[in-house]
């Protein structure tokens, strides 16, 4: 079950084109990443769909509602900007229940986030005070301080240090296993692989969605291209690619080897191999620069 459908969303500001045909969905409950180089397009989507620009053609439906949708959109989603404008002056605690108020959340929903985020301790500090990570992990438990549907992360890790981005990291692994809807919009290649399940390349539009695998392969190079018709059913997903095969083995390594020499492959090497998103990441910014869609 789809809790986002996008199609066709397109904005211009001043006649430049900010992105445009951008097309996808994200299931229920799904991480799904977005991933594109600066000015690719990827916030003003995020903010299309989060109601706070209305798209110059196209049409999305997010948590059930049409955007723009208005107030109702925004008592459903989640989002975490760049700069989330808390007050220097103010304590954590009053940043949190100043924004709880503004969306009409419960208030002891302000307690159990700050518990939930480690920030208990630090709560009556003020936002001036805190550091890096602290600041952020209070602004994504200000996207959520209203029980949201669908949660969105404009790059949650930028401008963090190594110990920040990994309290930050860990927070939005939570909510992935709580299955939170989220969609994270960055331009971390690392993070995307830690924690989606499926990723939009976005430079202006929708370049292609890439299936994030977590699991080994298996890589056979052979001594000549070979039709593996016999091995199919040993496995759960197989590839070619020239001279070399890419499986997903349902049978054992050496059964599979052994049913490919029989039928006449000769084989030079096996090994593990990790089917990395930096490689297709690069391949698809290569045909994104070819096509002048992107620096």
């Amino acid at each position: 079950m789809a809790a986002i459908e996008v199609e066709g969303l397109t904005k211009s500001f001043g006649g430049r084109v900010a992105c445009r045909d951008v097309t996808f969905s994200v299931g229920k409950g799904e991480i799904f990443g977005l991933l594109g180089p600066n000015g690719a397009g990827k916030t003003t989507t995020l903010r299309m769909l989060a109601g706070l620009y209305a798209p110059d053609a196209g049409t999305a439906v997010v948590a059930g509602i049409r955007i723009p949708g208005g107030p109702e959109l925004r008592r459903r989603v989640g989002l975490l900007t760049e700069q989330p404008g808390f007050y220097d002056r103010l304590t954590a605690r009053e940043n949190l229940k100043y924004f709880a108020d503004l969306e009409g959340s419960r208030r002891d929903r302000v307690q159990a986030l700050l518990d939930r985020f480690a920030l208990a301790e630090h709560a009556d500090r003020p936002f001036a005070e805190l550091s890096r990570g602290m600041k952020q992990k209070l602004a994504i438990a200000r996207a959520l301080v209203h029980e949201p549907e669908v949660i969105f992360l404009d790059e949650p890790t930028v401008g963090l240090d190594p110990e920040a981005t990994r309290e930050v990291r860990s927070v939005i692994a939570e909510l992935s296993a709580e299955h939170a809807t989220i969609i994270l919009c960055t331009h971390h290649l690392d993070e995307v692989e830690r924690l989606c399940s499926r990723a939009a390349f976005i430079a202006q539009r929708v370049v292609a969605v890439h299936e994030i695998r977590r699991e080994d392969l298996l890589r056979i190079d052979l001594a000549a291209p070979f039709a593996p018709d016999g091995v199919r059913a040993m496995c759960k997903s197989l590839r070619s690619s020239g001279t070399s095969l890419f499986i997903e083995p349902l049978a054992q390594v050496p059964d599979i080897v052994a049913a490919l020499v029989a039928a006449g492959a000769r084989i030079e090497a096996v090994a593990p191999h990790r089917d990395p998103l930096e490689e297709a990441w690069l391949s698809l910014l290569a045909d994104a620069r070819e096509q002048g869609l992107t620096a």
